[in-house]
């Protein structure tokens, strides 16, 4: 279908890349062990749309402007670098740890972080050249709709991705309902991924 080949391939390899510990994940792990399901599941639909906007950029061949443009990859890198820290500070120099670790979310802050998890994963670069780079070696040259496989095999990578962060969504939840039951446990907790998000910049920052 639209010329793509080597499916199965491409699922496989979607599955040992998702089982793959990256930025996505800890950041999910994070924000599920710390804040619960809700906020886990908030980072996980921002993440998700962002890769649902890498996908569309990468199929327009917006992507390649990052890959050919040194000083634009930079300059989104360090944006999504910068981001990341900021959130982390924000965690680590919290005062009041019950706000910031509420035990239901409401509208608003579930949006908040869902904005959160999806510029997280919009500004950082390495994903539209991995979009870039791993999808098109699955279509053929003379496909006839390159634009609609490029997608389809886009969303089945967003599916196998949200699939098993789903799965890790519900246990780091589970956990970490356990342990915020104390509020100095809650209040080191938020701190360490504080800490995880400021690794997480620094780590985006200097990274080649």
């Amino acid at each position: 279908m639209f010329g793509i080949h080597d499916f199965g391939v491409f699922i496989g390899a979607c599955i040992v890349l998702t089982l793959t510990p990256g930025p996505d994940t800890l950041y999910i792990l994070g924000r599920s062990i710390a804040q619960g399901r809700g906020a886990g599941l908030a980072s996980l639909l921002g993440i998700a749309t962002g890769a649902v906007v890498h996908t569309f950029a990468a199929a327009f061949g917006l992507s390649a402007v990052l890959a050919a443009s040194a000083s634009a990859f930079l300059f989104v890198k360090l944006a999504g670098a910068a981001y990341l820290v900021y959130l982390g500070i924000r965690m680590l120099f919290s005062k009041n740890s019950k706000a910031a670790i509420p035990e239901t979310f409401s509208s608003s802050s579930f949006h908040a972080i869902y904005r959160q998890g999806f510029l997280t994963n919009l500004l950082n670069p390495k994903v539209a050249l991995f979009y870039l780079a791993f999808v098109p070696q699955f279509i053929a040259a003379d496909s006839p709709n390159k634009f609609a496989a490029f997608v389809a095999l886009g969303f089945s990578f967003i599916a196998v991705g949200t699939v098993w962060c789903l799965c890790l969504v519900w246990f780091a939840s589970l956990i970490g309902d356990r342990l915020r039951g104390s509020s100095t446990v809650s209040e080191m907790l938020n701190r360490a991924a504080g800490a995880l998000f400021v690794g997480l910049g620094i780590r985006l920052a200097t990274s080649r």
